[in-house]
This record gives C-alpha cells, structure tokens and sequence, in this order.
C-alpha cells in the first residue's frame, strides 16, 4: 500500500480497520479537554470499559455471599483462574493445561527458576542478553547468589555487537554452544524493553536444548504483542506480566507457562503451596503434597480474584478478535507510523533513527532524536501525545492495535513536526 501523510488518507483507514469499534470501547485519559494520543500501552494497557462490570460481579458477590462466594458467586472464587487458561493459551500459543495466573512477574519468574534453575558444579551457567530489564538482571543475580555461586562467573551476557542497535540471532546461538555443557539456563526477555526487538525464540530455544540447558522466556513485552508458539517451540516455561498489552490494570497477575513434559511430576523442585495440590483432595487437608496435573502446580496460595476478574475482562476482548487479527493491524499502523516519521524527518531536516529492527519488531518503534533533547518529549506531552522517553535521548512509541487509530499516527506527526520547529 502506498501511504499518504493527511489527515484524509489516516480517516480512511480508520474507516477500514476491522477493530475501529473497539477504540470505542477503552478509556482515554484527557489533556486539555482533549482525548489523548496514547503510544505507552507498552508500559500500561488503557482501562477497557467493560472491566468495571467484571470486577464489580465480584464486589457485589463479596457483598451478598461472603465467604460462601468461594463455591456461589456467580464465577466461583476457588476455581476463578481456571477460567482465565484456555483464552490466554491461544494467545501464547501453548495447551491449556501449560498456562496460569498467579502472583506478579517477578515473583513467578523467581518461582519458576527453582524448578529450572538447578545448577552442578560442572553445568550452573545462565545466558541473558546485555542490559536486560533491571528486573530481569536482579533476579539471576540473586538466583545465582542464593545458590552460593558467583554471578561473574555463572552469568554470561550476550552483547551487541559494536555499533549496531540489536541482537544477532547467530551471536546468541554462538555463545549458546560456546558455553556448552556448562551452561545451565538460558533466560532472555523475548521483546526487548527498551529497542522493542523480537527475538528468534524458536531458534534460540533450539539452541539451548541442543546443549542440554533449560529455556525460558520474560515475554513481558511479547504477550498481547506478537504471535507466540510456546508448545511448538518446546519453550520450557515463560512469565509475563498482564498490564501491557493485556491491558488488566497496574501491577496486575502475572501469567504462567510450563511445557507439557514438565507437569504432573512430584519429582520436580518447586515450591509448593496448598492451591497447588490437587483439587479433588485439597479440602481433606492431607499432609503430602499432590501437585495439580496442570501448571496451576506452581500456585502457592488462593487465586486474587479482584486481580483476576480484570484479566479476565481483557482476554474476552483478545477472544472476540483473536491474535492474527491484532498483529495484522499491528504490522498497518506501525508500518504507517514508521512513514509518518520518515516524512516529517524529511520536512524538517532532523534525524530519526529507529532503533527497532524492520524485520523483528512488534507494536513498539524505539526512535533516537538525534539533535532533540528531552525539550521535545515534554512539548509531546504536553500537547496530548502520551509517549515515553529513554536516557539519552529516545522515545519508545508503541501503538497498540485495540485502541490506537491511524489518525492518532498523523496527529502525532503534525505534533512532532510543531515541537521540533518551535523547539530549535
């Protein structure tokens, strides 16, 4: 297609887009009376106005039921998550046994690593990318510490190489067989926070078994965002969190995989709580652990219902429309918003350079602004352009394909445009 940067042509592709009635369906925060332009559903999802009817189902059973909402309510409290696993296995591409909600991302990450972090003497290694998410960096550190290791020596990190913005596939996957059979885990975030990159997790997942290392993955930027196979990659398990592009509400459940071959076992380290034991015997109160068949093994305590019922709202939404249909939108508005860059770059004479990789990349475009300082991100935002801004001089625009219109790609053009005229 070959695009147009007015006003006009954005309105007809609005008029096209399959999911414009659902633009409808959000909250938009306002500045200046004015609805705003919103790119940070990578950071925090925009409020679906559905949510309100879900969580106050449960405030209203809390209300009328009491304890007795556990088993009554109109979705019973005690098995609430369990309707929250076939909706997101289609999103992550796993069985619905593989997938659960609990706890926050962190948290689940750490949980999960005491299953597949089990260093020897001989194989304790870890593989991460270079400058994870702070996060993700404090988690192996202490995981190797906890273990009484060295984290010099039992983290290795996959750098760029010099002058380039993005990971190489064939560096990850040389440094995978380089360290070989010592390496333990392979922990990387599958969309990279601050470039937006995509990486080849089926390649790297490979590439990981092949040596005799576990794989998993922080996919909290990759879930609600690209097409993920989780099962056909034999991806060994993976976390994210839920208020991205999941749009549940600030700091809200974390989801859970674990592959098929890992569950059922009582053999696996894990530890262990009474929601994870088996259903049928839960209430008998029995002494010995019975791990459930699924990956709700991995619960430690009763599901937070008023967490979950947000969640739950969302994923009726990714249901309704359905993964290939968000990405082939994505792909649109983001290809759109890249040529609204290129040609305001031109009228101009600035320099943009996107940092986020043509052919790997998912909702996010990372920009350098070159010659602009931090002047420019606060015009944005003040002018109604909620966008994020990264040292030294980047801004991370990510358009999410529920919500955002290709008119907000234009308007955000002129804007930008404006902002750098009056700001040099």
């Amino acid at each position: 297609m070959q695009f147009k940067n007015t006003l006009a042509f954005a309105q007809q592709l609005d008029n096209e887009d399959p999911l414009k009635n659902y633009r409808e369906q959000f909250h938009f925060p306002k500045v200046d009376g004015k609805q705003v332009i919103y790119f940070t559903g990578n950071s925090l999802g925009l409020q679906p106005k559905r949510t309100k009817d879900f969580v106050n189902e449960v405030m209203e059973d809390w209300a009328s039921l009491a304890v007795e909402g556990h088993f009554y309510s109109k979705k019973p409290w005690w098995d609430y998550h369990e309707r929250l696993a076939a909706p997101l296995a289609k999103v992550v591409g796993a069985k619905t046994e593989e997938v659960s909600v609990m706890n926050t991302l962190t948290v689940n990450l750490h949980l999960l690593m005491v299953s597949f972090y089990r260093p020897t003497e001989k194989r304790f290694k870890i593989i991460c990318e270079e400058k994870a998410f702070p996060s993700d960096q404090y988690l192996i550190q202490s995981q190797v510490r906890f273990h009484g290791l060295d984290a010099d020596d039992a983290i290795v990190e996959v750098k760029k190489r010099e002058g380039e913005n993005h990971w190489r596939t064939e560096d990850i996957v040389a440094k995978i067989n380089e360290v070989g059979d010592a390496l333990a885990l392979v922990i990387i975030g599958g969309v990279n926070y601050y470039t937006g990159q995509v990486f080849d997790m089926n390649k790297i997942t490979k590439a990981g078994h092949d040596v005799g290392a576990f794989v998993g993955w922080d996919l909290a930027h990759g879930v609600g965002n690209i097409e993920l196979k989780l099962n056909e990659w034999n991806v060994d398990f993976a976390a994210w969190c839920s208020y991205k592009y999941m749009n549940s509400g600030p700091g809200n459940a974390s989801g859970i995989y674990v592959n098929e071959k890992h569950l059922n076992k009582t053999d696996i380290p894990r530890f262990e709580g009474w929601w994870g034991t088996r259903k049928e015997t839960r209430f008998l109160m029995k002494p010995e652990f019975e791990p459930i068949e699924t990956a709700d093994a991995w619960h430690l305590s009763n599901p937070p219902v008023l967490s979950l019922a947000p969640y739950l709202a969302s994923l009726t939404m990714f249901d309704e429309v359905g993964m290939p249909t968000l990405i082939e939108k994505r792909d649109k508005i983001v290809s759109y918003l890249e040529y609204i860059l290129q040609e305001i770059d031109k009228e101009v004479d600035s320099t943009f350079e996107i940092i986020t990789p043509r052919e790997n990349r998912g909702c996010q475009l990372s920009v350098f602004l070159h010659g602009q300082g931090k002047s420019l991100f606060d015009y944005l935002m003040k002018n109604g352009v909620i966008t994020d801004w990264r040292e030294p001089n980047v801004i991370r625009l990510a358009p999410a394909p529920f919500y955002s219109s290709y008119e907000d790609m234009y308007q955000f053009g002129q804007l930008l445009k404006k902002g750098i005229l009056e700001n040099s």
